[in-house]
């Protein structure tokens, strides 16, 4: 099946069904409390949900992502509530970003989605007075404007994922839930902190999924000869984790 210009194989749907799985576990664990709404919380959602885009590119990633929410939402049997609505989107895009590729188009997109948000945020009213809490969301930005091997590398890539998340879920935040200047205010350093180890989570799960999915597929391929296209399931041979990178130099 071919949807414009992506070819939806078997193989496809089966890995955006793993990685839905695998997300969906994820989205199960809490991690910390949002700030501003009772019973909601971050989970290892965040840590996880940005790598799909790596493994499966930008679009099957997000939709991956977003299988994996809507399933939370039909097993967990949650209400389709405003705050709910809003945090099924911004992973989405951080799929996306960490999965982006070397054309113009996913350098684009990288840069337009934070735009908009540090727009629609500074356009509140609560906002226009903090609108330096909306220069975090300059940082997935910044980091797109890097030399390639810069901006293309994990870490950096983990760092502008979660601040892209963070930017879409903000500029939805102010509008949607009442919060005063001082709230805001108070939140940036909380905001430093909590995204720092969403990027080092990000980072840390992506480099472990890729050894694993490594491992697996040399082992699919020595027991069974199946082998998986690159365009299906992308890893990334430099990132596998070895004894090397822990050897230390006399």
């Amino acid at each position: 099946m071919k949807i414009r210009n992506f070819e939806l194989t078997k193989k496809h749907i089966l890995f955006i069904l793993i990685f839905a799985a695998l997300v969906f576990i994820g989205s199960r664990i809490n991690f910390s409390p949002l700030v501003g709404a009772n019973n909601q919380f971050f989970t290892l959602f965040q840590f996880f949900g940005p790598i799909a885009g790596a493994f499966l590119g930008p679009i099957f990633g997000a939709v991956s992502v977003l299988g994996s929410e809507i399933a939370d939402y039909l097993i967990a049997g949650k209400a389709f509530t405003l705050i709910n609505v809003i945090r099924l989107t911004p992973m989405l895009f951080a799929a996306y970003y960490f999965g982006r590729k070397y054309n113009i188009t996913s350098k684009i997109a990288a840069i337009v989605v934070p735009l908009i948000a540090i727009f629609a945020f500074v356009m509140h009213p609560v906002g226009r007075t903090v609108w330096f809490f909306s220069l975090y969301w300059t940082i997935p930005i910044i980091i797109v404007l890097l030399p390639e091997k810069y901006s293309h590398h994990f870490s950096l890539k983990s760092l502008g994922a979660t601040f892209t998340a963070h930017s879409v879920g903000g500029a939805a935040w102010i509008w949607a839930i009442p919060m005063t200047a001082e709230q805001w205010i108070a939140l940036i350093p909380v905001v430093a902190f909590e995204r720092t180890l969403f990027a080092l989570g990000i980072a840390g799960s992506y480099l472990i999924m890729n050894t694993v999915l490594d491992k697996a597929m040399d082992k699919l391929k020595d027991k069974f000869k199946w082998t998986i296209p690159a365009d299906v399931l992308h890893i990334n041979k430099a990132y596998v984790i070895t004894k090397k990178m822990f050897r230390v130099h006399a």
